[in-house]
């Protein structure tokens, strides 16, 4: 679920900064900058683990500040595929069951990785599964918001979301509904789904 990401960055200390030791005003402009964002490619940074090199500092013209060329490593969220992990369930729409790991929320499991048959009720807003009992007696497992749920990675998708010039302002405006990174997930299979429909079995 966790990696560690090395790095490379130009960190600008500012003056106001110089009375820590290097080591900790760096550590504090880099988590500043990267803690809780979306690097490309790369997964949503939570904190730095470690600095691994520190080159020369150097000031430039007309900035009083310094700057340092600092290699890194930080904790990274960037789970692998078919990696299964335990979230809770956000919200349920038409286009599938929405989860959130608590710090992470862009994580959608569609209809057709449901458990089979799913429908959607409207009424309660909330997916259910059609669980066979056998002798034709079908039982409803509805999957309410705030449930637990295990379910596996299926996909990743990054986006691209810096700001675009005024040339392509409409591609622009559409790319704003994108979320930088999110992962698609699976429950079709036994064991996954919500924790209380296996837990409850004896």
């Amino acid at each position: 679920m966790f990696i560690l990401a090395e790095m490379t960055n130009v960190t600008r200390i500012p003056p106001g900064l110089f009375n820590l030791k290097l080591n900790d005003a760096i550590a504090g402009e880099l988590n500043k900058k990267l803690a809780n964002k979306v690097v490309l490619d790369v997964g949503l940074c939570i904190a730095l683990f470690d600095i691994i090199e520190l080159q020369e500092s150097y000031i430039l013209p007309g900035d009083g500040a310094s700057h340092t060329r600092v290699k890194f490593r930080f904790i990274v969220f960037r789970p692998f595929m078919e990696e299964i992990l335990i979230g809770k369930i956000r919200s349920c729409s038409q286009v599938g069951v929405h989860v959130t790991m608590g710090f992470f929320e862009d994580i959608l499991i569609p209809p057709t990785a449901l458990q089979h048959p799913s429908r959607f009720d409207e009424n309660e807003q909330a997916w259910v599964w059609e669980y066979d009992m056998g002798d034709d007696n079908k039982h409803d497992l509805f999957m309410d918001a705030g449930a637990s749920i295990r379910f596996r990675v299926t996909a990743e998708m990054f986006n691209e979301t810096c700001p675009a010039g005024p040339q392509v302002q409409e591609s622009q405006e559409s790319s704003e509904n994108k979320t930088p990174y999110a992962l698609m997930g699976s429950i079709n299979e036994d064991g996954l789904g919500l924790l209380s429909w296996w837990d409850n079995q004896t």
